[in-house]
């Protein structure tokens, strides 16, 4: 739980959304442009187990996304 909450908190800082995520197929999708991120941010987020998909303009999680 603590290692969401400290992901969070780091999406907080590039976006305050009312609808920040969504789950579809296991993955837990954070609407947070990558581009916005800190390469430091970015490395923090990929170790709390989320990565940014360039394609789709999003950070997802398989670890937190069971739906």
């Amino acid at each position: 739980m603590k290692d969401l909450i400290e992901a969070l908190q780091i999406f907080l800082k590039y976006k305050d959304a009312h609808y920040p995520t969504h789950c579809e197929h296991d993955e837990l999708i954070v609407a947070v442009r990558p581009g916005d991120v800190s390469a430091q941010d970015r490395l923090r987020l990929e170790g709390l187990g989320f990565f940014a998909d360039e394609n789709e303009d999003c950070f997802k999680s398989y670890r937190f996304g069971s739906c």
